[in-house]
C-alpha cells in the first residue's frame, strides 16, 4: 500500500482551548486523504485502548454494511451510551457520602458492559482483518475512524502489516542471508542498543532477547540500504515493531516505513526532510499560536530543540508508550500529518504555562510535565489533535517554498565557491605582479645607488682636477718667472751664489718631477680601475663607443709619454753638456796657464755657463708644464667618461621607470578586463537563473494542474464506484 505524500498548508490561527474531559469516543475527523509522514516510537503495553467503541457509521458507509454489521455497530453505540451514563453517575456520586446499593449495581453493570464491548471489538476487528481489501475499498472512512480510536493490542501486528502492505515482501526471504553478512555499522548499533527502551522488560539487560533481535533487524537494514545505514532514533521504531511481531515481520514493516512513509529521507545523512518538517511546523506554530511563537523567539527557544525528536522518533521517546502507540496507529494509516497535529495540540494545551517560563523552565516543562499529561486518557490528546487546523494543500505549497529556498542557498554556495576561486587566482596574480614590481623597484634603487656612487667619484675627480689646474697655473707662473729671470740674466752679470741657487732649484725640480711621476702613476691606476668598473656596468649600447674612447685615450697617453721621454732625453742631454762643461771648467781652472787668461774671456765663459744653466732650467720647466697639461688632459678624459656613464645610468633608470609604468598600466587594464568579465558573467548568471526559475515555475504549475486533474479523476472514480 502506497500512501500519497502531502505537503502541509497553514490556515487561520486558533488559541488555546479549555481543558476537555476524556471523551469516550472522538467524533469523525478530517475526511481528506492521509499524507505520508515520519514514524513515532512508543510501543503500547496496555490493552485498555481495545475497549474504545466504534464511531457511528456515516450514511454512505451504512449502505455498504450487512445487517449483521449494522446490528453490531448499533450494539457498540448502545454500550457507549451506557458507559457514558455510568461514568457520569459515578462522578456525580464521588463527592457524596452515600453508599447505596444502586452504585454497586451500576458498577457491576459497567463491568458487564465492558466485557461485552471487548468481545464485540474483537469480533469487529477480526472481521476487518479477514475482509481487509473490501474494507479498504468500500469502508475506508469507517476504518479510519476505528484506527483513530485505537487498534486492539492483539490485532496490531497484523493490522500494521496490512496498513504498510508488508505482508508479502521479497526482502523477507533475504533476511536470514543478511544476518550472516557483516555490516560497517555494527559497532554503532551495539553502542546504541542499550539506550533503546532501557526500562522495558523486553530490552532490559545486556544480551537479552530484545536487544539481540533489535540488533539483527538494524544490521539487516543497514545492509539493505547502505546510503542510510544506521541512524540514531530508528532503533526506537524497530523496538516498537518488535514488541508487536517477530523480527522478520518487523524487518519488512520497517523497510516499508522507510520506503513509503518518508522515513528514509528523514534518516539520510543530510536530514533534508527533517529540515522541511521543522520549517512546516514553524509556519503552523506562527499561524495558529502566534503569542507562543513570539515567546519562543524572544527566549531563543528554537523549534528544532524540542520538535526534532518528535519527527525522528514519532513521539516514542517523548510520550509514554501507550500514548505514543496510539499515535503510531494513526501514523501507519495517515502518515506524518498526525505528528504535526499532535505536536500543535501539545503546544496549544500548554501555551499558558509555557508563556510564563524562561528557556530553562520551558526545557524542564517539556521533559518532566508534558509527557505525563495524557497518561490516563490518550483520547483527549487525539481529540485535540484533530481540532488543529491542517491544510494539506498549504503544506504542499510550503514544501515547494522550502525546496526553492534550499535550491537558492545551494546556488549561492556554488556562486560563493566560484567567487572564492576567482579571488584566489586574482590574489596569486597580484602577488606575481607585486614580486615583479618589487624586482623592478630593486633594480631602480640599485641604479640610483650606482649613480650616486659615480657622482661622488666624479666629484672627487673634479676636486683633484681643480688641484692639478692650480698646480699647472703655479708651474706657468714659475715658468714666466724663470723666463723673466733669463731675461734679467742676459742683461746682468752672474755670480757663483746665483749658480748655486740654480743648482738647488734644479734639484728641487727633479724632486717635483719624481713626485709628478708618482701622481701620474696613481692617476693611471685610477684610470685602469675606472675602466674595469665601466666594463662591469650593464651598458651594451655604448660599449663600442667607450672602447673607442679608451683607445683614443691610450693613444694620447702614449703620445704624451713619448713627448715626455723626448723631454727627458733633452734634459739628460743638457745635463751631460752641463757636466761636460763643468768638468772642462774645472780642468781649465786646475791648469796654471789658463787662469791667467784675459778677464774678458773669463766673463764670457761665465756667461755661457749661466746661459746653459738657464736653458737647462727652461727645458726642465717646459717638461713640467707638458706633464701638468698631460695630467689635466687625463683628468678631463676621465671626467668625460664618468659623465657619459652617469648619462647612460640615467637612461637605464628612465627605461626601468617606463617599464614599471607600462606594467602598472597593463595591470590596470587586466583588472578592468577582469571586472568587465565578472559583470558579464553576473549578467549571464542572472539571466540563466531567471530562465531556470521560469522553467521551474512552469513545471510547478503543470505539476499542480496534473495533481488537480488526478484528484478530479479519483473523485469521479469514487462517485462512479
Amino acid at each position: 500500500m502506497s500512501l500519497p505524500s502531502g505537503s502541509p498548508e497553514r490556515e487561520g490561527s486558533s488559541g488555546a482551548t479549555p481543558e476537555l474531559e476524556c471523551p469516550s469516543s472522538p467524533p469523525g475527523m478530517d475526511p481528506d486523504p492521509p499524507s505520508t509522514g515520519s514514524p513515532v516510537l512508543s510501543p503500547d503495553s496496555s490493552s485498555h485502548d481495545t475497549l474504545l467503541s466504534a464511531p457511528a457509521a456515516s450514511p454512505a458507509d451504512s449502505e455498504n454494511l450487512s445487517p449483521e454489521e449494522l446490528e453490531l455497530l448499533a450494539k457498540l453505540e448502545e454500550q457507549n451510551r451506557l458507559l457514558e451514563a455510568d461514568s457520569k453517575s459515578m462522578r456525580s456520586m464521588s463527592g457524596s457520602r452515600r453508599n447505596s446499593g444502586s452504585s454497586l449495581v451500576s458498577s457491576s453493570s459497567a463491568s458487564s458492559n465492558l466485557s461485552h464491548l471487548e468481545e464485540d471489538t474483537w469480533i469487529l476487528w477480526g472481521r476487518i482483518v479477514n475482509e481487509w481489501e473490501e474494507w479498504r475499498r468500500k469502508k475506508d472512512k469507517l476504518l479510519k475512524e476505528l484506527i483513530r480510536k485505537g487498534i486492539p493490542h492483539h490485532f496490531r501486528a497484523i493490522v500494521w502489516q496490512l496498513l504498510g502492505n508488508a505482508t508479502d515482501m521479497p526482502v523477507k526471504n533475504q533476511y536470514s542471508e543478511l544476518l550472516k553478512m557483516s555490516s560497517p555499522c555494527e559497532k554503532l548499533i551495539r553502542r546504541d542498543i542499550a539506550r533503546t527502551y532501557p526500562e522495558h522488560e523486553f530490552f532490559k539487560g545486556q544480551d537479552s532477547l530484545g536487544q539481540e533481535v533489535l540488533f539483527n533487524v538494524m544490521k539487516a537494514y543497514s545492509l539493505v540500504d547502505r546510503e542510510v545505514g544506521y541512524c540514531q532514533g530508528s532503533a526506537f521504531i524497530v523496538g516498537l515493531l518488535l514488541m508487536q511481531m517477530p523480527e522478520e515481520e518487523a524487518f519488512c514493516v520497517f523497510v516499508r516505513l522507510m520506503q513509503e512513509y518518508r522515513l528514509r529521507e528523514l534518516f539520510k545523512p543530510s536530514m533534508a526532510e527533517l529540515g522541511l518538517c521543522i520549517y512546516q511546523f514553524e509556519y503552523l506554530l506562527q499561524e495558529q499560536l502566534p503569542e507562543l511563537n513570539v515567546h519562543f523567539r524572544s527566549q531563543s527557544f528554537h523549534t528544532s530543540m524540542y520538535a526534532s525528536s518528535w519527527f525522528l522518533t514519532l513521539f516514542l521517546t517523548f510520550l509514554p508508550l501507550p500514548v505514543a502507540t496510539r499515535i503510531f496507529d494513526i501514523f501507519m494509516y495517515e502518515g506524518l500529518e498526525i505528528i504535526f497535529r499532535v505536536g500543535l495540540a501539545i503546544l496549544q494545551y500548554n501555551q499558558t504555562d509555557l508563556i510564563q517560563l524562561d528557556m530553562e523552565g520551558m526545557s524542564q516543562h517539556f521533559q518532566k510535565v508534558i509527557p505525563h499529561q495524557f497518561d490516563s486518557c490518550p483520547d483527549k490528546l487525539i481529540l485535540r489533535a484533530y481540532q488543529v487546523k491542517y491544510n494539506p494543500k498549504r503544506m504542499k505549497k510550503l514544501e515547494k517554498e522550502y525546496t526553492a529556498i534550499k535550491n537558492k542557498e545551494m546556488e549561492e554556495q556554488i556562486e560563493i565557491k566560484r567567487l572564492r576561486t576567482e579571488n584566489r587566482l586574482l590574489k596569486q596574480r597580484i602577488e606575481t605582479l607585486e614580486k615583479e614590481s618589487a624586482a623592478l623597484a630593486d633594480r631602480l634603487i640599485q641604479g640610483q645607488v650606482t649613480r650616486a656612487q659615480e657622482a661622488e667619484e666624479n666629484y672627487v675627480i673634479k676636486r683633484e682636477l681643480a688641484v692639478v689646474r692650480q698646480q699647472c697655473s703655479t708651474a706657468s707662473e714659475s715658468l714666466e718667472k724663470a723666463q723673466d729671470t733669463i731675461k734679467e740674466l742676459k742683461q746682468q752679470k752672474y755670480t757663483e751664489q746665483f749658480v748655486s741657487n740654480l743648482q738647488t732649484q734644479l734639484e728641487e725640480s727633479r724632486l717635483r718631477e719624481a713626485e709628478l711621476l708618482g701622481a701620474l702613476k696613481e692617476m693611471q691606476d685610477k684610470v685602469l680601475d675606472l675602466e674595469k668598473r665601466s666594463t662591469c656596468l650593464p651598458d651594451e649600447n655604448n660599449m663600442a663607443a667607450l672602447q673607442e674612447e679608451v683607445k683614443q685615450m691610450k693613444l694620447r697617453e702614449l703620445e704624451t709619454l713619448r713627448s715626455f721621454r723626448e723631454m727627458q732625453d733633452t734634459v739628460t742631454e743638457l745635463n751631460q753638456r752641463w757636466q761636460h762643461h763643468m768638468s772642462r771648467g774645472s780642468s781649465t781652472g786646475g791648469g796654471g796657464g789658463h787662469w791667467k787668461e784675459s778677464p774678458k774671456k773669463n766673463a764670457m765663459n761665465e756667461l755661457q755657463d749661466k746661459l746653459m744653466t738657464v736653458r737647462l732650467r727652461e727645458a726642465q720647466a717646459q717638461a713640467e708644464l707638458r706633464e701638468v697639461k698631460l695630467k689635466a688632459l687625463q683628468l678631463e678624459s676621465q671626467n668625460q667618461i664618468h659623465s657619459k656613464l652617469i648619462g647612460r645610468n640615467d637612461q637605464e633608470r628612465s627605461a626601468l621607470q617606463d617599464r614599471l609604468q607600462m606594467l602598472a598600466n597593463q595591470n590596470k587594464a587586466l583588472q578592468a578586463q577582469l571586472n568587465e568579465m565578472k559583470r558579464k558573467q553576473a549578467e549571464s548568471d542572472c539571466k540563466s537563473k531567471e530562465e531556470v526559475m521560469a522553467v521551474r515555475l512552469r513545471e510547478a504549475d503543470s505539476m499542480a494542474a496534473m495533481a488537480e486533474l488526478r484528484q478530479k479523476i479519483a473523485d469521479l472514480e469514487i462517485q462512479t464506484g
